[in-house]
């Protein structure tokens, strides 16, 4: 938040109080309930769709969409005709980013890591409510698992994104899990079952789990170090039926390795004692 203070020139008297309303800006946050808008639909949506969503009329946001458009923010289908973002929001969201130095800490590691146990990588973050993927390194296998970067999903449904809520702070696990709608759609004895997980996470450092939104095992590691605020999970899938199906727990300490060597990269501690 911003508090507004008194420029060269204002009205006496003026921002001096610091419980005044919020301004309103209506054609700022239309610009931006369209951005919004536009990044939680999966495919490109024509004016009409819209405005049915955001529950306004066509004429409300064609200008604006027309802006947005002229400014390279969004962009029509050549087929559909239908609008979506551009990388507009990525570039500008990675030209001073702390994330570069994330994925730069993490590029050679998980390269390397990839190309020793012969599985895919990648790398999350916590976005919001929202586990957010940044970075992902393929197998050599011809067969292997992909995610794409910049796939977002609620975190509880993934072994990744439950190791990252695990290393939230008590007081900000508290505040995450009042507002995930995974969590609120649980059982009593669900909810006292992913505590128990969660607390047994962040004793350990790691998770192996079957995944729930395939077949297959996924394995993730915290990376950073929680302590000051600095958190990532380093995730590998394994799939069925591949060269290391029943050796998921054993390459636990490797990958865990992988996830002390992005740590260090980053000048940071490890928060556990790895085990080589």
């Amino acid at each position: 938040m911003i508090a507004a203070t008194d420029a060269p020139g204002a009205a006496p008297g003026a921002g001096k109080s610091r419980t005044n309303p919020r301004y309103s800006v209506p054609a700022l946050e239309k610009g931006l309930d369209i951005l919004e808008a536009l990044a939680a639909a999966q495919v490109p949506q024509s004016l009409t769709e819209l405005a049915r969503t955001m529950d306004r009329t066509p004429s409300e946001l064609f200008r604006m969409l027309d802006a947005l458009e002229r400014r390279s923010w969004i962009a029509r289908d050549p087929v559909s005709e239908g609008y979506h973002l551009t990388l507009r929001l990525y570039e500008l969201a990675h030209t001073h980013s702390p994330v570069d130095h994330l994925l730069r800490a993490a590029a050679i590691p998980m390269a390397e890591l990839a190309e020793k146990i012969h599985e895919s990588c990648h790398l999350c973050v916590l976005n919001g409510p929202m586990l957010v993927v940044i970075a992902q390194t393929e197998s050599p296998e011809p067969v292997r698992l992909s995610v794409e970067i910049g796939y977002r999903v609620l975190p509880l449904t993934t072994a990744s994104g439950r190791v990252l809520v695990a290393f939230l702070d008590p007081a900000e696990q508290k505040r995450f899990l009042a507002n995930d709608a995974t969590w609120a759609a649980m059982s009593r004895r669900e909810k006292a079952d992913l505590s128990a997980e969660l607390a047994r996470i962040r004793r350990q450092g790691h998770l192996l789990a079957s995944s729930t939104r395939r077949t297959g095992i996924d394995v993730s590691c915290v990376v950073g170090n929680p302590r000051v605020g600095v958190r990532a999970v380093l995730g590998v899938p394994f799939l069925p039926g591949s060269a290391n199906e029943g050796k998921e727990r054993r390459l636990i300490a490797t990958i865990e390795a992988c996830a002390a060597r992005i740590t260090n990269a980053l000048g940071l501690t490890p928060p556990f004692s790895r085990r080589r």
